[in-house]
């Protein structure tokens, strides 16, 4: 049950779409880290706000996001030039599957606003592990985009690992610049300017494309 895997048109179950997931989130203090092999915007003291996904009482944590280049999902073999992980842990001990993530994936075009405000940020944290406190985030900025989504089972991306994490990737294709782009890949180590994981095999694993319309979703 590891990620990231291949979202293919033969292997997704297209359903009639659930609820939207309900995001609450709020403007937090946050913190850019410069982990080495990737660049983390941290929100600090669990303020940032929460997510309910699969029609659930349990709140899920907005704790951080993450960015990798290129992609590390694809759609149908494409991989696309960035992807950004939200991470989201609920608190509550009673729950197994107590990670969640959102990903939005992004092509070359238009900057993307969100990045636009952090980018100045990078530059006095870049090729080394430091961290920089940039005040006031809203989370609330940062563009989902479209009503479509694919939900799977599987993994953290990034040692150790974990399996039993609750994947949200929005079919909607955003963009980012290519300056952009360059900045992140720049800030981090030499080996890591390209962070993304290798795709994973699906085994016997279910993915579901959740759509307000399946009727008009091409295959």
């Amino acid at each position: 049950m590891q990620s990231p895997i291949d979202m293919s048109s033969d292997r997704v179950q297209v359903v009639a779409k659930s609820p939207d997931i309900q995001r609450t989130y709020y403007p937090c203090n946050a913190v850019l880290k410069n982990r080495g092999h990737d660049i983390s915007l941290q929100w600090l003291n669990n303020s940032a706000g929460m997510i309910k996904i699969n029609g659930t009482a349990s709140n899920y944590i907005l704790q951080q996001g993450h960015w990798h280049s290129p992609s590390e999902h694809t759609i149908n073999g494409r991989r696309f030039d960035l992807e950004l992980h939200m991470v989201h842990v609920c608190l509550d001990p009673n729950v197994t599957n107590y990670i969640a993530v959102i990903a939005l994936l992004y092509k070359i075009g238009p900057p993307d606003p969100f990045l636009s405000k952090l980018i100045e940020n990078l530059m006095p944290i870049a090729d080394q592990m430091a961290e920089r406190n940039i005040g006031e985030i809203d989370p609330n900025d940062i563009q989902m985009g479209g009503r479509k989504y694919y939900r799977y089972m599987g993994s953290l991306t990034v040692p150790p690992c974990t399996e039993g994490v609750i994947w949200t990737i929005n079919k909607k294709i955003r963009t980012v610049s290519q300056d952009q782009v360059n900045a992140l890949r720049t800030a981090v180590h030499d080996f890591a300017e390209v962070n993304a994981r290798p795709l994973q095999p699906l085994n016997s694993r279910r993915v579901q494309l959740y759509d307000p319309n399946p009727e008009n979703t091409p295959n």
